[in-house]
């Protein structure tokens, strides 16, 4: 959502810290806010000024005619303002259907004046202007401001900068009626509100009343604001972030905020998914996960459609693509909430949505399923049952999943596909409609390899196309809507000639700003399949890298496509490419399209990212309009033209592309809102027409780039289109103008139309749907008011959404008979081979793995290390010890295991700048080589002769033991064979100089191991080689080898031939290398640190031995 409503408190302070910026004449608006959480005293000693003024109070929760309700109080001192609040807080009120707690008030000065020192101003943003009312009355008894008002449009400016008016166009067109002593106060006044309405992205402020008083001489204003409304565009946070501060959004009157409700507005806000949730009953019984913002709206209207407004508890909707852990989220969350309380007739779950257009169906239902897994004792108990419908990418395997985890929950669990109408299981779950056993099951994804894939779906007659019968062309849409005389056809958007209403044609060619590979080779794809002679994408913008080519499939070919770091290089060498789909983000989408702009081979610009500022939207739609491009977007999937061209995702994965006929052109054209429910509107005009001619989402903005009427006068300037579908939404008013074009005879072809969003009206709060303009602020832009409308005007208007394809197929068999369209003969597609990634997926193929691993997995919800999910890890406190043990050992080994790893990693770190491995870091670290090569340059001294010996000791003395020589007879026959004893000796350390770190280890493993043979053995050793000489003592490396060897044969953990297998396999050493890198990287950074130049040995500290010279 973009505009949202802001309590009275938030945006007095945002007045009173910017207003005066802008060289406003206001006092300051003193307020104080009070909750149920507030200490009377406390809020006295911050706000000293309460006690020494009187006061006005009045509830601050979006509550609309204050005054009128009796919910203000005015001239009270501060006792009189604590025992007002207190006999309301937390108490219910009726505020006309809502009924709500008041919780929240906003305690002021009391200002007085005269009633005629009232005013009323009001600031609103629309498509092409923002408007500013005024009038010289205020107060509770305004009425009709709209009709009263004197009214100053400042239209929407190119220019970033200054704001379109000045403080004498306000005086000369608003302030006539007030004297002439306030008109330079007050038209300055309006003229900084406006600055700041522009400069923090106020979408609506209404001040009623604003109290202007003579002027007074001293520092005292005259200017007050008493009471104020406002709305502030969201989407502009990365903006005016540090202007605004800390926004709080209230929820509508009569609706309480939930903390699931906050906690999933914050997984949405870090996500570049879309995740919603109001929660409407927190005691109703129908509850529903929706995929996508147009199908949660048509799921809530079928819900009360049916009578179930009073039991519907929740409304919401997931979409772009959420992750498996995102709706894992997401679905846990609506679980927890429905079993909370319990329902005398149970509860349903409807878990639907139409059919996607790149969601990958199976990761999001695997993060639902693993919610409902969880859930599954509580589901039971709750009497929950759930039905599903989804199609979309990878639908298959999600309804598999989804049907195998329904037998094993012990719930009832039905899951249907595209086979079944999308809102059929609203009917279903409310008991209105019988539930299908066994649903008929269409073609299966992996149909489309096969060249016969779809003939038994494609008998030869079984398309109805147009033929020209005359010259002349039938007036379709007279008293009837139909007309006998045969309209001209041919395939011209087919073959690229296209039409007068035509976007797209078979040559449209597209440049892509963004690495959007999958899109990419979803339109290339959708080119082969239409038999294109040739890629309609030609390059790809991408400023993050250099200019490169990037692979893609052309059929079974693959081919380069150029990608460019700037737009300006695309362009001019691409002069043929007239369409640009951007996929920047919302932070960068409005400067790629202005530069798009720029360049007059440009025609058309998708804009797919959601969440663009409407202030920079409406800019984009005014250049557009003078320049002659047409934007479809902002927050669109895009459009398609069977036969010739599609943008980005549009039309989901290719079979459904093929199953939805969009290889070829029908005779239907459509423009929706919603991009999710124009796929499934290709289903639904696909099951009872000939199929799509073009269709479009214009996006579910409240200012999409190219509007309804836009769309529907093309298509009644296209003799290809026969027919038109429209589906609207609640929210806005450019359905109106579709009704003023049916009755004054400038649209003439059969129209279709819905508008979604009825169940709005039963709400008794306002409700906020999925897309930012779906919400009506005002009867006339109710769903309900625009159906009677668009019905009154000569349009087809079904009774539901459930009845809109058999209206569609009724309006097309009418044209059928009349003759202007006629049967032409279905013409299989080429077949188009299916990616190796989704084949795999589904599947369909197995490849032997390159690779195996064991101890770690990244691919789930998350990480886990030995089996072990890394929150529990963290939880457990098990330290680097536990983790050696699960990524070395994959198990979890006892507490004093994990300790003497951390010991052994601790006395290891490090013995100083002089030994081998140390000295070759810090010389390397001296010749300006990085951390890597530094640390490399050390470990790679690691051997039998430095540090290395840990492994060959564990291998000596256990062979020893095993072999069951005596300690004395392993070191005479060591002796005898000229080798050294690996873990004995040291340069520097003896029996009178021992080892501290051998010390610590010794007395660790005496007091905590069960067992330690191997150990007792090394003392054994030890006693009879420093008996000939002091220094030849169990190193630390000999220490921590024998311990290592006893831990894994003693502890109870490993199996003999396990522990002898790491021992063979050098993990000994492992815990050396792993210390001593910490050692090495220290040493690194102090000589980093130190800025030590580089290192050169000196010539007295070599000895130069030259041979001998003979003569």
């Amino acid at each position: 959502m973009s505009a949202k409503a802001i309590r009275e408190a938030t945006g007095k302070g945002l007045l009173n810290r910017h207003l005066s910026a802008a060289g406003s004449p206001l006092s300051s608006c003193q307020f104080a806010s009070v909750d149920e959480q507030t200490n009377w005293n406390t809020l006295l000693a911050d706000n000293p000024w309460l006690a020494s003024q009187p006061l006005v109070v009045k509830p601050d929760q979006l509550i609309k005619r204050r005054g009128k309700l009796g919910l203000i109080k005015v001239n009270v001192n501060y006792q009189g303002v604590q025992a007002w609040v207190g006999e309301r807080i937390g108490k219910d009120v009726q505020v006309g259907r809502a009924t709500g707690k008041l919780r929240n008030f906003i305690i002021e000065p009391f200002v007085p004046h005269k009633p005629d020192e009232e005013a009323y101003v009001c600031i609103y943003s629309h498509r092409s202007a923002d408007t500013i009312l005024f009038h010289h009355q205020g107060g509770v008894d305004i009425g009709d401001v709209d009709s009263k008002a004197l009214r100053l449009d400042v239209p929407v400016r190119e220019e970033e900068n200054g704001i379109g008016i000045t403080s004498g166009e306000i005086e000369n067109t608003l302030l006539t009626h007030i004297s002439s002593s306030k008109r330079k106060l007050v038209a300055k006044f309006i003229e900084s509100l406006y600055a700041v309405y522009v400069d923090l992205h106020f979408t609506y402020l209404e001040i009623n009343p604003l109290v202007i008083t003579e002027p007074i001489s001293g520092d005292q204003q005259s200017i007050f604001i008493l009471d104020l409304a406002a709305k502030i565009d969201a989407t502009a946070d990365f903006i005016c972030h540090s202007k605004w501060g800390a926004v709080d959004y209230p929820p509508p009157f009569g609706r309480d905020a939930f903390p699931e409700e906050a906690y999933i507005a914050d997984l949405d806000a870090k996500s570049g998914a879309s995740l919603k949730l109001t929660i409407l009953n927190k005691s109703g019984r129908i509850w529903t996960m929706v995929a996508g913002g147009g199908a949660s709206v048509i799921y809530s209207d079928t819900i009360c459609d049916l009578g179930g407004a009073s039991e519907l508890a929740n409304y919401g909707e997931y979409s772009g693509a959420p992750s498996e852990q995102q709706t894992y989220e997401y679905a846990k969350t609506i679980l927890s909430l429905m079993t909370q309380e319990r329902h005398p007739e149970g509860k349903v779950l409807i878990i639907g949505g139409g059919i996607a257009n790149f969601t990958n169906v199976a990761a999001t239902f695997k993060g639902i399923v693993t919610a409902l897994q969880e859930y599954q004792p509580k589901l039971v108990e709750h009497n929950i049952s759930v039905f599903v419908r989804r199609a979309g990418p990878n639908y298959q395997e999600g309804l598999r999943i989804m049907r195998e985890t329904g037998q094993n929950l012990g719930i009832p669990l039905f899951v249907f596909g595209p086979e079944t109408h999308m809102t059929a299981i609203v009917g279903m779950a409310l008991g209105k409609r019988a539930i299908p056993r066994n649903p008929e099951v269409e073609f299966s994804t992996a149909n489309f390899l096969l060249p016969g894939g779809q003939s038994r779906e494609s008998p030869s007659t079984s398309r109805k196309g147009s033929v020209t019968a005359g010259s002349s062309r039938g007036s379709i849409g007279s008293s009837s809507g139909f007309a006998s005389t045969v309209c001209t056809a041919g395939t011209a958007s087919a073959s690229g000639s296209g039409g007068k209403g035509t976007m797209f044609n078979s040559k449209t060619k597209a440049i892509v700003w963004g690495m959007q590979t999958r899109a990419v080779q979803s339109m290339l794809d959708f080119d082969f399949v239409c038999r294109r002679s040739e890629p309609s994408v030609v390059a790809m913008v991408y400023p993050f890298t250099g200019d490169h080519k990037q692979k893609f499939y052309w059929g079974h070919k693959e081919i380069l496509i150029p990608v460019y770091k700037k737009m300006s290089d695309a362009m001019t060498k691409n002069k043929e490419a007239d369409v640009m789909v951007n996929f920047a983000s919302l932070r960068s989408a409005y400067e790629s399209t202005v530069e798009a702009m720029s360049y007059p081979q440009i025609h058309t610009i998708a804009i797919i990212a959601e969440g663009i500022p409407e202030n920079m939207t409406r800019r984009l739609i005014l250049m557009a309009r003078k320049k002659g491009v047409s934007i479809i977007g902002p927050a669109t999937v895009g459009g398609i033209k069977p036969g010739c061209f599609k943008i980005g995702n549009t039309g989901g994965m290719m079979d459904n592309i093929l199953h939805s006929k969009l290889y070829r052109p029908g005779s239907v054209a459509y423009v929706s809102r919603s991009g999710g429910m124009s796929n499934e509107l290709n289903n639904i005009v696909s099951k009872a027409t000939n199929g799509v001619l073009e269709g479009v989402a214009i996006g579910g903005d409240r200012y999409p780039g190219t509007n309804f009427m836009d769309h529907i006068m093309r298509y009644q300037d296209d003799p290809e289109v026969k027919m038109i579908v429209l589906l609207g939404e609640v929210g806005g008013v450019e359905e109106y103008d579709v009704c003023e074009a049916l009755k004054d005879g400038r649209l003439t072809k059969p129209l279709v139309a819905w508008c979604i969003g009825t169940c709005a009206d039963m709400f008794t709060s306002e409700v906020q749907f999925g897309h930012a303009g779906s919400c009506a602020n005002s009867d006339r832009e109710t769903a309900c008011s625009k159906n009677k409308a668009l019905a009154a005007a000569g349009a087809h208007v079904p009774s539901s959404f459930d009845s809109l394809g058999e209206a569609i197929g009724d309006v097309y068999n009418r044209l059928v008979e009349s003759g202007n369209i006629v049967p032409e003969p279905e013409v299989p597609p080429p077949t188009v081979p299916m990616d190796y990634s989704w084949a795999r997926e589904l599947g369909l193929i197995r490849k032997p793995a390159s690779f195996m691993t064991s101890i770690c997995d990244e691919r789930g919800q998350e990480l886990l290390y030995g089996g072990i999910a890394i929150s529990e890890i963290l939880k457990k406190d098990i330290g680097i010890g536990g983790v050696v043990s699960l990524l070395w050992f994959q198990r979890c080994l006892p507490p004093y295991v994990c300790k003497f790893f951390e010991m052994c990693l601790m006395v290891t770190a490090d013995h100083g700048p002089a030994v081998s491995g140390a000295h070759n870091t810090i010389v390397c670290a001296r010749a300006g080589k990085d951390l890597v090569s530094s640390l490399v340059s050390g470990l790679l001294t690691i051997g039998d002769r430095f540090g290395g010996a840990l492994d060959g000791a564990a291998r000596q003395f256990s062979e020893a033991y095993d072999t069951g020589l005596s300690p004395m007879e392993f070191v005479n026959v060591m002796r005898k064979k000229g080798q050294l004893i690996m873990g004995i000796g040291h340069r520097v350390k003896s029996l009178n100089n021992p080892d501290m770190r051998v010390k610590i280890i010794k007395e660790f493993v005496v007091e905590h191991f069960p067992a330690r043979p191997l150990f007792n053995y090394a003392l054994e050793v030890e006693r009879i080689t420093t008996s000939k000489k002091p220094n030849l003592i169990l190193n630390v490396d000999g220490v921590i080898a024998v311990s290592f060897v006893d831990l894994l044969r003693n502890s109870g953990c490993f199996t003999r031939e396990e522990a002898q297998e790491y021992i063979e396999m050098g993990s000994i050493n492992s815990l050396f290398v792993l210390g001593r890198s910490i050692g090495f990287i220290g040493h690194y950074m102090d000589q980093k640190r130190l800025k030590q130049g580089l290192y050169r040995h000196p010539w007295d500290d070599i000895s130069y031995v030259m041979p001998e010279q003979y003569n």
